[in-house]
């Protein structure tokens, strides 16, 4: 697989595939603008070696109609600010006019086009539709991690119908560090895994069983483990169904010498409210009418106390309802334990990236993965059809 840096780009027409899907307040103004950041050094090598660059990317889910909130035109003014250089906004992503835009570009020109998921053939993976945004091209990158556990005509289809196909520099650092945790991570090994259900991560859990020394799980699904172990746990997130497979999954720990920690104390309350009045008890002590909605102080010592001899520590899910304040002090605490690790440390996906950065902690991270849905994709041992659709390409 090539990278950007080994592609001759100058004063080429190159098609980046970024992923700013940022998030939006309700006067489109952007909240979070680390996705955009996240692409520069892509953007500005290309620039370096005046290239003309076309940017694609999706934002939200319009399910192939325009939303007008939904237009990239915010991603483009932001883009413009940290780039010191105008971005052009296309009014779509294909069409007769687009072209005519690309085929008027200057070297050095940056022109964004409008949403690709503004036409459902973006993620129908249409054959013509990519062949449409390949035809613009002499040089395709694809810089969008966030995206490459998709089959999308913007980051799959598009790779047969452009010459020569790479990864952008976030992808790359993307790939070198899941790739150090899946293949000789230094050890002991810590994987923390949260969120609120088993089944988002089931064959995540199955998969780290294979390779880490310690895990911990915490978040709504630990009370699916406890359940599985013979505790009541009152109201809070169970999936029945499910059980089964939890106490499998602890049998599994137990016979491959992997040390498995579930919380031994929570913050309950009978429901999930700034208002609601909560309670701090062992995991014993769950009230029948009440639910769990985050590790209490025992299990953060004890969690803590588990990081202590870390030297690689993967983290996905937070420990419980961190949006609220009354509970969230067990997933902060945790961004601090980790922060303070000597480990080699990767986070990202359900929410871990926003808690650290609430957290005040993201400078002591090793690295914040943009990729939640991809990111899991790799834990579980899978490949990455964005991946894939270059390696073909490369062969080719």
């Amino acid at each position: 697989m090539k990278y950007i840096d080994q592609i001759d780009l100058k004063e080429k027409k190159v098609l980046c595939r970024f992923d700013f899907n940022v998030p939006l307040n309700d006067n489109s103004y952007i909240v979070d603008d680390r996705r955009i950041r996240a692409a520069l050094p892509t953007i500005n090598h290309a620039l370096d070696e005046n290239a003309k660059v076309i940017i694609i990317s999706h934002l939200g889910r319009p399910n192939g109609k325009f939303i007008a909130k939904l237009s990239l035109n915010p991603v483009a003014r932001r883009l413009s600010r940290l780039l010191g250089k105008r971005v052009i906004l296309s009014k779509d992503c294909i069409g007769e006019d687009v072209r005519k835009l690309i085929d008027n570009m200057e070297p050095g020109c940056v022109i964004m086009l409008e949403n690709l998921r503004f036409h459902k053939e973006e993620t129908e993976n249409n054959d013509a539709f990519a062949k449409e945004l390949g035809s613009y091209a002499d040089v395709y990158i694809d810089d969008a991690f966030g995206n490459a556990h998709r089959v999308h005509a913007s980051n799959v289809g598009v790779t047969k119908y452009v010459k020569e196909c790479g990864i952008g520099f976030l992808m790359k650092k993307e790939l070198n560090y899941f790739k150090k945790v899946l293949n000789n991570p230094p050890r002991p090994y810590v994987a923390i895994v949260g969120g609120a259900k088993v089944s988002d991560k089931l064959q995540v859990l199955i998969n780290l069983m294979k390779t880490v020394d310690k895990m911990i799980i915490g978040g709504g699904m630990a009370f699916t483990f406890l359940k599985a172990m013979g505790y009541e746990t009152g109201n809070s997130i169970v999936e029945e169904h499910l059980i089964s497979v939890a106490y499998s999954g602890i049998e599994m720990a137990r016979k491959s010498g992997v040390n498995l920690y579930l919380p031994i104390d929570c913050v309950i309350a009978e429901k999930a409210d700034q208002k609601a009045v909560t309670k701090i008890v062992p995991v014993q002590e769950i009230n029948p009418d009440w639910m769990g909605l985050d590790i209490g102080p025992a299990t953060i010592t004890l969690f803590t106390e588990v990081l202590h001899d870390a030297r690689t520590i993967v983290w996905n899910g937070p420990m419980g309802v961190f949006e609220i304040d009354a509970f969230s002090r067990g997933t902060f605490a945790m961004a601090h334990a980790v922060a303070n690790s000597h480990a080699l440390t990767i986070a990202g996906g359900g929410d871990t990236d926003i808690a650290i950065y609430e957290a005040g902690e993201s400078d002591y991270i090793t690295f914040i993965s943009t990729g939640g849905g991809a990111s899991l994709k790799l834990l579980e041992g899978g490949k990455l059809p964005a991946i894939e659709a270059l390696n073909k390409t490369n062969d080719e």
